[in-house]
């Protein structure tokens, strides 16, 4: 009987496919040995199984072969290296072209703008460069003036803060005097046992004058 052609498609049940995963597997391997012997070429092959196992084979050793893989340069040039063709190296040329043009036209445009460069320039020309720069200069008052407004409204705040300080400090001076004009009892009690300490001193029948 002829062999039908397998499908190629993943297998949904387990089990088929995991016996066809050691069927393939063994092939696979005993094929990479084959063409190792047969032909002396240097063959590593390395295969994870569904559930992560590692399964390899190598003619030498298979560390030794990735790192010859990737020291080849040309095998990496090979796909790493992308020749573009002659349809995408005219586009890249037409833009470089598009770019240039675009930057001369800026360059110029900014020597005008600095009033340099007017000597081949029309009347329609500067007439351009004279209403792009009342516009420019439009929008630097507009940005100043909101700059001045946004100091201002600070320094309004910073005014309504100082004044609330200022207030605060005279209701405290207001309560302050009080404060230093009134005298301890002790000092009243020692400054009346000086009066009458005195008073005693002085107390008495005068003193008659003898004559002479």
């Amino acid at each position: 009987m002829v062999r039908g052609k397998t499908q190629l498609k993943r297998i949904e049940n387990t089990t088929s496919r995991q016996v066809t995963f050691s069927k393939r597997r063994s092939g696979l391997l005993k094929k990479a040995f084959e063409l190792s012997v047969l032909c002396d070429a240097e063959v590593a092959l390395i295969v994870f199984s569904p559930k992560g196992k590692l399964y390899e084979f190598s003619s030498s050793s298979t560390n030794k072969t990735i790192e010859r893989y990737v020291n080849n340069d040309k095998s990496l040039g090979r796909f790493n290296r992308k020749i573009p063709d002659q349809q995408t190296t005219e586009h890249l040329k037409e833009e470089v072209s598009t770019m240039t043009r675009k930057l001369e036209l800026l360059e110029d445009s900014k020597r005008k703008l600095l009033g340099q460069g007017l000597e081949s320039s029309t009347f329609d020309e500067l007439q351009l460069v004279e209403e792009q720069l009342h516009r420019s200069l439009s929008n630097i008052r507009a940005k100043k003036s909101q700059l001045v407004r946004e100091q201002i409204a600070l320094l309004k705040e910073k005014e309504k803060f100082l004044m609330k300080e200022n207030a605060d400090l005279r209701k405290r001076c207001e309560v302050l005097p009080l404060t230093l004009t009134t005298v301890p009892r002790e000092i009243e009690d020692y400054e009346r046992r000086i009066m009458e300490v005195e008073t005693e001193l002085f107390i008495g029948l005068p003193v008659r004058k003898r004559s002479h």
